[in-house]
């Protein structure tokens, strides 16, 4: 294998760039071309890639984003998409692709490998739902800049006796939010997985009122069944003894420079991205399992779901009395 490609994919994660640079990086150490395809599948469709260097790679360990860029793409799903792709790979004489991204990601490196072309996944998103892997790319940096808003918030929280409902990313998956009111102290925690009604958050936040704190704190994932602007309408509307604030965090939870952590993670996965598919291995994803990485057929990656320990759920409700 002389010439592979790389791509991110799905939503941005801090350290894709770091990934990046271990792909690109291991590569050319191996005498191994690497393009970048830019704008993930609908650039792969567009032709959109070029030839990588070491010096293109320099100086981007610390950044946040993707120097490739990412976009979402419908035309990838079908199969005549599915074919063009494979005529833009072939065009280039690509051998080999390693992509980088999420679920949706994954599941188009899985169509690349039953057209014939060899492909290794690695997973980058920020809701740590990926099956076969402890972490994925961008969950510490992500859950380090709530961490950050929440310390800041209670704060302000105490100073003028408040309740903050904080709202975290998480469509399907309530990590974010239950990791962060773990280690945030938070007083309620909300998650698509283990929803409490209006009313039972009501009752705690009371509940914290009564028994004298200056301060609650209620972190809320975005995939909740119940808007979280009407939960703030709701709590104010029942007198908790708190006057309630509400605060969204948004897209400030992708961005920023990637913890050490996560540009590690990222190395790692990169570099043996690259070994695996140098070794003849596709269709695999690489993943941490306890200190090591690992790799899991893709066929088993997209057909399950990371799930959350019950114990965490116990331990919050615990730690928030």
């Amino acid at each position: 294998m002389k010439r592979i490609a790389v791509m991110t994919s799905g939503g941005d994660a801090p350290g894709m760039n770091a990934a990046i640079r271990a792909v690109v990086r291991t590569a050319l150490e191996r005498k191994v071309e690497v393009y970048g395809i830019r704008q993930a599948y609908a650039g792969l469709l567009n032709g959109d890639m070029s030839l990588m260097t070491s010096r293109e790679v320099s100086g981007i360990l610390q950044r946040g984003g993707t120097i490739l860029q990412t976009a979402r793409n419908e035309e990838f799903k079908t199969a005549q998409g599915q074919m063009k792709a494979l005529r833009r790979i072939n065009e280039k004489g690509i051998e080999g692709v390693i992509v980088i991204g999420g679920d949706g990601s994954l599941r188009g490196a899985l169509a690349l490998k039953k057209l014939g072309v060899p492909v290794i996944g690695v997973p980058a998103s920020i809701d740590n739902d990926i099956w076969g892997t402890n972490m994925s790319i961008g969950v510490d940096t992500a859950l380090n800049t709530i961490l950050d808003a929440l310390d800041r918030l209670r704060d302000t929280a105490t100073s003028h006796n408040r309740a903050f409902v904080i709202e975290v990313m998480g469509r399907n998956s309530g990590y974010l939010a239950l990791m962060g009111g773990i280690l945030g102290g938070a007083e309620v925690i909300i998650t698509p997985e283990k929803e409490i009604s209006m009313e039972e958050v009501a009752k705690q936040m009371e509940d914290a009122y009564v028994r004298g704190k200056s301060h609650a704190i209620a972190v809320i994932a975005e995939g909740a069944s119940y808007r979280t602007t009407e939960l703030v309408s709701f709590l104010n509307e029942r007198h908790t003894g708190f006057e309630i604030r509400l605060t969204i965090l948004g897209h400030i939870q992708r961005g920023g420079s990637p913890t050490a952590f996560d540009r590690l993670l990222a190395t790692r996965m990169g570099r043996s991205a690259v070994e695996r598919l140098l070794a003849g291995e596709t269709g695999m994803m690489v993943g941490l399992d306890g200190r090591e990485i690992v790799t899991h057929p893709l066929e088993d990656v997209i057909a399950k779901t990371r799930e959350i320990s019950e114990n965490y759920y116990e331990m919050a409700w615990e730690l928030s009395r």
